[in-house]
């Protein structure tokens, strides 16, 4: 399977407590993930086409599908497995991100929650018709998302008609990116960012083009952002309070030391009980790579 990065940024390693944005798709492809582990984070997958079936180590065997957020938080430690839901290449396309869970919460139980009805809020047009946003997680504009959170964020889907241009509410204290997933957009910014991504300072003016494979920082002390589109475009938000704190972020493990992501490497390798069983799976399993030959440090932002 092909699959884009656009965060984590060496210079941009988190947006509020967002460390990851995956985009797998679209594409034909037949997906096969074996158990595999997770600590420190939760993960939020976000279909646009085509079906996965998501099992893990606290029970739950669910298919993922357009219109429902999986959100799972793996605490301490949680295993999982995707699989295609047919035996042959199927089209499909989503995007996966990570949420880094903070001290309070990131050495608690694993869990599991879907969410096939969220809530929708209307787009203010500046010209043409008002444009929509479905709220995945977190809160935008006085509304928020069932699924459960543990920092101040927002992930939302936005949809903006043809020939319109819509403004945004955010929070000003917060920090916030936005990635187009189809059509095309434009916001207002004028400063380059570090690579893969923009940065926008409150004040800018000017109309930059956005794409599929580039997330546009768009800072803090914003009140809100005006997205526009010629022939209709879908994007993502993603923003949140700042983090805490600066994280380790190595595999799938997202601590705050070098010692504890060997530590979770050398559980997952020995089958700890600490990441459980992938229910209805055998001994299949993803090993750990081998760890850098350097010590891992915190995640430090440039921007």
């Amino acid at each position: 399977m092909e699959v884009h990065r656009s965060l984590p940024q060496r210079d941009l390693p988190l947006v509020g407590a967002w460390c990851f944005l995956d985009r797998f798709g679209p594409q034909v492809a037949r997906m096969r993930v074996d158990p595999h582990p997770h600590i420190g984070l939760q993960t939020v997958t976000w279909p646009y086409q085509g079906e996965v079936r998501h099992r893990d180590s606290v029970g739950s065997d669910v298919v993922v599908r357009r219109g429902a957020l999986n959100l799972m938080t793996s605490g301490a430690g949680i295993s999982h497995s995707e699989y295609s839901t047919g035996e042959d290449a199927a089209a499909i396309d989503a995007l996966q991100l990570w949420v880094a869970l903070p001290e309070s919460r990131r050495h608690g139980a694993p869990a599991f929650e879907q969410h096939a009805v969220l809530p929708e809020i209307e787009l203010v047009p500046v010209t043409g018709d008002p444009g929509a946003a479905t709220i995945v997680l977190g809160a935008l504009g006085g509304t928020a998302s069932p699924a459960t959170t543990y920092t101040p964020i927002v992930g939302a889907e936005l949809r903006i008609p043809a020939g319109s241009s819509v403004r945004v509410p955010l929070e000003r204290a917060w920090e916030h990116a936005l990635i187009v997933v189809a059509g095309d957009a434009a916001v207002a910014v004028s400063t380059a960012g570090p690579e893969g991504a923009a940065s926008v300072s409150s004040g800018d003016d000017g109309d930059v083009d956005l794409d599929t494979t580039h997330l546009l920082y768009l800072g803090i002390h914003r009140d809100d952002v005006v997205i526009s589109s010629a022939n209709g475009a879908t994007l993502f938000l993603l923003g949140g309070e700042p983090f805490e704190d600066d994280i380790v972020m190595w595999w799938n493990f997202v601590g705050r030391t070098h010692e504890e992501i060997v530590e979770a490497r050398e559980a997952w390798e020995a089958g700890s009980e600490r990441f459980g069983r992938v229910i209805d799976h055998g001994d299949e399993r993803i090993p750990a790579p081998p760890l850098p030959a350097v010590r891992l440090t915190r995640r430090r932002r440039r921007v």
